[in-house]
């Protein structure tokens, strides 16, 4: 199948790019904008646009018409410019005559209200009426389209995330179990409806998981978690292969949200051809550059370590926040550099200029409402060049990563419901914990899932996964007798794939795994409770354990109920916690095991807040400080974005980054 490498060798096979671009909705835009937006995204070293991606309304005006006129011009424009268009299929905004005239195609919350047109995604991903019009449209489009020299890329609806409860949702929510358990017996054991006398016996009794009194069955809960995702994934793959049968050639993606809890991303990207990503990082985190990071190690890992696409990021201030801060100065470069460095082929933005009218015209653009003489507008130029003094020197290249965090949706969804241990467990707030750990002690880490192939890492981590399957649970003890080190955070396999509690309260293989006899109490703690453990703090949680015999006990806790049990836990190469460590203490804890198993940082000595990543034969070294710092980088190197040569130390401004390359004496 084609892929991200087709696209970006495609001007010249033997000299490899970056995409650079953004979102570009003209649209919105007199003509006579048109010339202005190809001249000055010629200066900013645009290669390629998104366009379509809000247009079905204009495209379809009413029902069966066709208005492809103004795109037609568009695509010419930009195929005269030298700019590639990845062409979006417009079905995340259906045009409000469909709404109107099917409101069958509209969805419905758990109470039942209705989701009307005026904004964007208002479409029940299980409605036959608005899957026959997406494909329609989706039919006229590639055919127009398919042999047009602009076209790249192919982008499929935008950000998947439309839950559905109403009553299309509930006749295939039917379907899904059908499939997935053939008789109403099998459901009723899966979900435990024995628990308050919720057995059905008819099909149609079976509805998505609307209001209810109390709390809700979490089995249920779980599995239209999965369903949601799957449907969606049926209109991805629906309009997908149209337009693959059209143009085989292209390929084609949808755009992920960054670590989002709606679509089960590992899936997903198996049925892509170039994985993507929209990551909007808060630029008054001090740790947005760990998240950036975070967010390019999991799409990379998506892509199966592949080159991968950020299809949205925003060069200044976004519109969605309490409180929208732009971007100090070099902090766009910063984090689009570091996006590359962690393997990102193109690097695009929502959008190419900012919107003057509707809900998001204070989300930035690359051209600002400041105009060509705006810092922004200045420092996409910037970027813009400096990708393409990069492109041949590392498009198409890997980096190799020794640790692995282990994240699964099924995992995330399990935890995600009323009547659990306790509300502050946070899937996604525990996984970015152990990866910052992993960030701060200079780790290349990736993710995998729990039944992938793990033997390439030297070091594998467990932030949360409460759920796990046999097939999981008998992949990571496999991983651990193959000569592998686990690292464990607490609640590891508390539950099998149907949300049921595994004897004992934890996998009797895992139990063996870790050293652990018996757990007789999990006692979560408050919000700002801390729990000593001797050498550091525990947060969030513990638990009340009894070793096996062999296990050794790193950690104790002191005081209180727990006195003198185990916080931690070592058996062989397999280590577990049964608390959350303060962060210094996880990352000192995940640094040493780290370096008994052979994992070392890219750069020994880095001061904190300085990342160094390498790619290919390239060392990216990033500075997330608020300051300037000295950065020890033994050996002979240039730095490719100022040619400047770089003998022992480094020296970087606040923000700044250096592009290593090795020379030799």
């Amino acid at each position: 199948m084609p892929g991200l490498g087709d696209v970006t060798r495609a001007a010249d096979p033997d000299r490899a790019r970056i995409l650079f671009g953004g979102d570009y909705n003209p649209e919105q835009w007199p003509e006579e904008t048109w010339q202005e937006d190809v001249r000055l995204m010629k200066r900013a070293g645009v290669t390629s646009v998104t366009l379509g991606v809000f247009s079905w309304a204009r495209i379809e005006p009413r029902p069966g018409a066709r208005d492809f006129g103004w795109l037609d011009r568009l695509m010419d424009l930009m195929h005269d410019h030298g700019i590639g268009v990845v062409l979006a299929t417009p079905t995340s905004s259906p045009p409000p005559w469909l709404g109107r005239l099917h409101p069958e195609t509209l969805p419905r919350d758990e109470d039942g209200r209705t989701e009307w047109w005026g904004s964007r995604q208002h479409f029940s991903h299980s409605s036959e009426v608005y899957r026959r019009h997406a494909a329609a449209v989706t039919e006229d489009l590639a055919a127009r389209y398919a042999t047009h020299p602009a076209l790249v890329m192919w982008h499929i609806n935008n950000e998947y995330c439309t839950v559905d409860h109403g009553d299309e949702a509930a006749r295939t929510f039917r379907r899904w179990l059908q499939d997935r358990y053939g008789t109403t017996d099998a459901v009723n054991d899966a979900w435990g409806t024995a628990f308050w006398g919720q057995r059905y016996d008819d099909w149609s009794e079976i509805l998505p998981p609307r209001r209810a009194h109390y709390l809700k069955n979490p089995a249920q809960l779980l599995d239209f978690r999965r369903y949601t995702s799957d449907m969606l994934l049926e209109c991805y793959a629906a309009e997908r292969d149209i337009v693959r049968r059209h143009t085989p050639h292209l390929p084609v993606t949808t755009n992920f949200m960054p670590f989002w809890t709606g679509q089960d991303a590992w899936r997903w990207a198996r049925e892509e051809d170039v994985v993507s990503v929209d990551v909007y990082p808060d630029p008054k985190d001090p740790y947005g550059g760990q998240y950036n990071a975070m967010i390019g190690d999991m799409t990379r890992s998506q892509a199966d370590g592949g080159p991968w696409m950020v299809m949205e990021q925003a060069a200044g201030a976004v519109s969605w926040r309490g409180v929208n801060h732009p971007k100090p100065r070099g902090l766009n470069r910063l984090w689009t550099l570091q996006a590359v460095a962690h393997g990102a082929d193109a690097v695009c933005y929502f959008q190419w200029r900012q919107s003057r009218q509707g809900a998001e015209k204070w989300h930035s653009g690359m051209l600002g409402h400041a105009g060509e003489r705006g810092r922004i507008f200045q420092e996409v130029v910037r970027v813009g060049a400096e990708l393409a003094l990069l492109g041949p020197h590392v498009a198409g290249t890997r980096l190799t990563a020794d640790v692995a965090i282990l994240h699964d949706w099924d995992a995330w969804w399990a935890g995600a419901r009323d009547g659990g241990p306790s509300v502050h467990l946070d899937y996604a707030a525990l996984v970015r914990a152990w990866h910052r750990a992993l960030w701060d002690a200079h780790l290349t880490t990736s993710f995998a899932h729990p039944s992938h192939d793990l033997s390439a890492h030297r070091l594998v981590v467990v932030p949360h996964l409460p759920l796990l399957d046999d097939r999981a649970v008998e992949n990571l003890a496999g991983y651990v007798r193959g000569g592998g080190t686990v690292v464990s955070g607490f609640l590891t396999g508390l539950v099998d794939q149907d949300d049921r509690v595994r004897p004992g309260g934890m996998d009797h293989r895992l139990r063996a795994l870790f050293g652990i006899d018996l757990v007789h109490e999990r006692w979560p703690l408050d919000e700002g409770e801390r729990v000593d453990c001797g050498d550091f703090l525990g947060t969030l949680w513990s638990e009340e354990l009894t070793p096996a015999p062999g296990a050794e006990t790193v950690a104790t806790y002191r005081g209180g109920e727990l006195d003198g049990l185990p916080a931690v836990l070592r058996n062989g190469r397999a280590h577990y916690l049964s608390t959350l460590p303060e962060p210094p203490a996880l990352r000192d804890l995940l640094a040493a095991v780290a370096r008994e198993a052979g994992v070392l940082p890219t750069l020994e000595g880095l001061p904190d807040g300085v990342e160094a990543v390498r790619r290919g034969e390239l060392l990216f070294v990033l500075n997330h400080r608020r300051g300037d710092v000295t950065v020890p980088v033994p050996g002979r190197h240039r730095d490719l974005l100022t040619a400047a040569p770089v003998r022992d130390t480094l020296r970087l401004e606040r923000h700044g980054v250096a592009v290593l390359a090795e020379e030799t004496p």
